[in-house]
């Protein structure tokens, strides 16, 4: 029976590497993870429904038929089988990075005339695009002008045609191309 174990010395170092590394790559997952709380996933934009602008609901009159209410309005997201004299128009945007947006419209029938109409308050068709450009405005447009001397820099040459081309320059287009596709 042997009192002491040969020593290995290579189990040793290897030991000592293999809890320095497992160390190392706790402190780089830290730093991982760190990174990938700043970073935002990309988020489709959904968008549902139809939009109905001011200038739309204001158009609307009772009296008129379910024809010309479809043709102002486009086809409702709801047509209830239950409620069959009330259509429902809802619209929803979600995009990243700005609040979304809901909005609905009830249409009411009597028949086949429009009785009323209900819903929160539209805005017109500038104010939703205005909405929809998330983009930062500096504010001032730029002055698009242009010296006589400026100009002159763009003068056709002497000897050009009408469309600033020279003659000769390049070969005439063939009367006719041969087929992409070989039958």
């Amino acid at each position: 029976m042997l009192a002491n174990p040969p020593r290995r010395p290579w189990l040793l170092a290897a030991a000592a590497v293999a809890s320095l590394s497992l160390g190392a790559c706790s402190n780089t997952s830290d730093r991982m993870r760190d990174a990938l709380h700043k970073v935002t996933p990309y988020k489709v934009e959904v968008v549902q429904g139809n939009f109905v602008s001011k200038e739309q609901v204001e158009a609307l009159r009772p009296g008129m038929t379910r024809q010309q209410v479809r043709e102002i309005l486009g086809t409702p997201m709801l047509i209830d089988v239950f409620h069959a004299n009330r259509w429902d128009y809802v619209f929803t945007i979600e995009r990243q990075g700005v609040a979304s947006q809901q909005r609905r419209l009830t249409v009411f029938f009597n028949g086949e005339l429009l009785e009323r109409f209900d819903g929160d308050p539209m805005p017109s068709e500038e104010e939703f695009v205005a909405t929809l450009d998330a983009r930062k405005r500096s504010g001032k447009v730029p002055v698009l002008e242009a010296s006589e001397e400026q100009l002159k820099k763009f003068e056709p040459s002497k000897g050009a045609g009408a469309d600033g081309s020279t003659a000769g320059a390049t070969a005439p287009l063939p009367p006719s191309y041969p087929p992409l596709e070989t039958r």
